[in-house]
C-alpha cells in the first residue's frame, strides 16, 4: 500500500505532556515519526513533526484525532502535505556541507543578527537552526558581566570561504560584535587540547612592561613590546633587546609581580570548565616561565613553555636559558604536545593576541585572536573581542546550562 506524508506544525502555549499525547494519537495509527524539532521561547511552543502513514481510508481519521486533540491541549495545528519527491529532496540536502557561525557580544541586536544572515542568503546557504548559547538576561538586575551568544548551524556548498569570513569581519568592525565561521565537522566536535598565550591572553597585562618598570626603563621597553606585537619588528631581536635593559632588577620583585598579575575576565570559568570535560590546557608565551609557572599552579593548567631568566646571585643578568620562545617555537610546542597527548592536529584550539600567535593559530584546528592587534585578527580564523575569555566556550558551542554545572 502507498504511504502519504505529513508535516505537522504545532504553536502555542507549552505545557507537561503536549508531545506525548500528539505522538499518543500517531502511534494509534502506527505512523512513521520522519523528522522532529521543538523551540520554546518564553513558554511559547512551536513544535514540527514529520511522520509517514498508509494512505487511503486510514490518513483521514488520523488528522481530525490531531486536530481534536488539539483543540483539547488549547494549540494551533497546521498540516501540510509532502510529496514524495519534496521529501527525497530534502533528504538529500543532508548530504551538503554543514557550518556553525557563533555571534557573541555583551548584548545582541536585531541588526547584527540581519546583517550576518544576509550574508548567509546571499551564499545561498540555509539556516538549520538558531540556538541560544547564553543564558537568559534580566531586564531589572544590572548583570555584572553581560553576555550574549546564538549559534546557527548552516548548510550547503560554500564558493570561497575567504570572502565568506572577510564580510563577516566587516560586520564584526561596524557593528561591535564576534563572528566565528567553523565547518561542522567530527573534529568540532572533539576538541582535546586547548593552547593559550600568557601575556595580554590569560592575564591583562605585559610582564615584561612591568618588569621594566621597576627597573626604570619602562617607555624604552615598552616601545619594543608594542613593536613586536604589531609584528613591525622580529620578535626575537625584540626579545634580546628588551632583555638586556633588565640587567640588575633584584630576583625578589618577580614574585611580587606573579602574585599580583591581572587574570583576564573569563579565564577561570574557561579553564575550569575544559578541565571538567577532559581538555589538555597549555601555555605557550613568549615571556617567562617563572610567571607561566605561576598561572599553571594557580589555574590548575597542564603545560607551560617559556623563556627562561638567566639570574645570577639573586639578579637579573639581561640574559636568558635555553631557546627563544618565539611565534615558531611556539606552533613547535603545539604539535609536540598534541603528539604526546595522542590528539590529531584538527582538534586542537590556540588562543593569543600578538604577531608571534599568529603560527600558532594558523596551525591549530580553532586559532582565536583574542582582543587582539589589527594584523593578528585579520589574519586568525576566528576572533573574539567583544567578551572574556570564557567566549572561547561558546565557540565549541557549550551553552550556559552546561558551564553552570561546573561552577
Amino acid at each position: 500500500m502507498s504511504k502519504e506524508i505529513f508535516l505537522l506544525n504545532i504553536s502555542g502555549q507549552d505545557k507537561p505532556g503536549l508531545t506525548a499525547a500528539l505522538t499518543g494519537v500517531l502511534a494509534q495509527y502506527d505512523a512513521k515519526v520522519l523528522d522532529i524539532g521543538q523551540a520554546n521561547i518564553h513558554e511559547s511552543l512551536s513544535l514540527g513533526m514529520m511522520f509517514e502513514i498508509e494512505s487511503g481510508a486510514d490518513s483521514a481519521p488520523v488528522l481530525k484525532d490531531l486536530l481534536f486533540k488539539s483543540y483539547e491541549l488549547g494549540i494551533t495545528a497546521k498540516f501540510t502535505p509532502i510529496s514524495l519527491n519534496e521529501y527525497e529532496h530534502w533528504v538529500n540536502l543532508q548530504g551538503k556541507d554543514r557550518y556553525i557561525v557563533t555571534l557573541l557580544g555583551e548584548k545582541l541586536t536585531a541588526k547584527q543578527i540581519t546583517e550576518v544572515t544576509k550574508v548567509i542568503l546571499e551564499k545561498n546557504l540555509n539556516i538549520d537552526s538558531i540556538k541560544r548559547l547564553t543564558g537568559r538576561l534580566s531586564l531589572i538586575k544590572q548583570e555584572e558581566y553581560p553576555r550574549a551568544s546564538i549559534q546557527l548551524s548552516i548548510r550547503g556548498k560554500l564558493g570561497s570561504k575567504a570572502e565568506f569570513t572577510k564580510r563577516f569581519m566587516e560586520i564584526s568592525r561596524e557593528l561591535d560584535v564576534d563572528i566565528a565561521f567553523q565547518e561542522d565537522n567530527i573534529y568540532r566536535r572533539n576538541r582535546r587540547l586547548v593552547c593559550f598565550d600568557m601575556d595580554s591572553t590569560l592575564i591583562q597585562t605585559e610582564v615584561i612592561d612591568e618588569l621594566a618598570e621597576l627597573a626604570g626603563v619602562g617607555d624604552e621597553v615598552r616601545a619594543i613590546t608594542e613593536s613586536a606585537m604589531q609584528g613591525e619588528i622580529d620578535f626575537k631581536e625584540s626579545f634580546i633587546s628588551r632583555m638586556k635593559l633588565l640587567k640588575g632588577l633584584k630576583e625578589e620583585v618577580l614574585k611580587d609581580v606573579a602574585v599580583n598579575l591581572p587574570i583576564t575576565k573569563g579565564a577561570r570559568r574557561l579553564i575550569d570548565t575544559l578541565k571538567s570535560y577532559g581538555f589538555k590546557t597549555a601555555i605557550l608565551s613568549g615571556g617567562f616561565s617563572y610567571f607561566g609557572h605561576y598561572l599553571k599552579e594557580e589555574l590548575g593548567m597542564d603545560y607551560v613553555y617559556a623563556n627562561h631568566l638567566e639570574i645570577e646571585n639573586g639578579v637579573l643578568t639581561g640574559g636568558y636559558l635555553g631557546d627563544i620562545v618565539d611565534g615558531n617555537k611556539k606552533a613547535e610546542y603545539l604539535k609536540e604536545i598534541a603528539k604526546n597527548e595522542g590528539i590529531d592536529i584538527s582538534q586542537t584550539i590556540a588562543v593569543g593576541d600578538g604577531a608571534n600567535d599568529l603560527p600558532m593559530l594558523n596551525l591549530a584546528g580553532l586559532g582565536i585572536a583574542f582582543h587582539a592587534k589589527p594584523t593578528v585578527k585579520n589574519n586568525a580564523q576566528s576572533a573574539i573581542s567583544s567578551i572574556g575569555l570564557d567566549g572561547v566556550l561558546y565557540l565549541l558551542g557549550y551553552h550556559d546550562r552546561h558551564i553552570d554545572l561546573i561552577e
